[in-house]
Formats: structure tokens, sequence, C-alpha cells
């Protein structure tokens, strides 16, 4: 009992310690990993660094990916780093920073911040 209430701590604070803020989204995503096939996905959030998919097959951890999906703005394909996963749903961390389809993924997140 105890480890899990350590557990659910750990992960709000790795939650509180998001660097941007995630929003949700509902489009495929074509995942292109290095030694299989096509693996087709459903994107449901995505963040200036990041974006989680559900996947119904597996994708080895720590293997970086190229993702392609439609944003609003444009058609993005970037590449990803698979950094967990949790049954179906896995969490991608973008790897090229200074990439056009970077800056759109940044656009379109900054675009859908609410304005204060």
């Amino acid at each position: 009992m105890e480890f899990e209430k350590q557990s659910g701590a750990r992960q709000r604070e790795r939650i509180d310690a998001r660097q941007h803020p995630r929003f949700k989204l509902d489009v495929d995503v074509k995942i292109y990993p290095r030694a299989c096939a096509l693996v087709m996905g459903r994107a449901v959030d995505v963040s200036e660094t990041g974006l989680a998919a559900m996947v119904k097959i597996e994708i080895p951890l720590d293997q970086v990916v190229r993702l392609e999906l439609k944003l609003s703005l444009d058609l993005v394909s970037v590449r990803a780093l698979v950094r967990q996963r949790n049954a179906f749903r896995y969490g991608f961390q973008l790897v090229e920073p200074d990439s056009d389809a970077q800056y759109l993924i940044t656009r379109f997140c900054r675009e859908l911040t609410p304005q204060t």
C-alpha cells in the first residue's frame, strides 16, 4: 500500500513537472518503426514536445520512429523517441527540435493555448 502511495506521488510530480501543456487530439497517426512495417494508431493528445497515441501493436521502447499525422495546419512528419507504454497507450518524445514539423506542432499547440 505504501509503495502505491509513493508511486502515485511520483507520477503526480512528473505530470506537474511538464514544461508544456497537453491538448486532447483525435487523429490517425502513422508510425514507422525501424524494425517492422507501418503501424497505425490514434493520437490522443499532443504537446510542444511530444504526443500520446493508442496503438494495438507493440513497439519497442527507446526506439526512434517516424510519426505522420494531419493537424489543422498541415501534414506533419517527425521523428520521435518511444518513451513509455501503458497497455495500448504510448508516449512519444519529439527529437527534431529545429525541424519544420516541430515548428508546425509548436504553432498548433500555441494556437490551442487559452489566452488570459
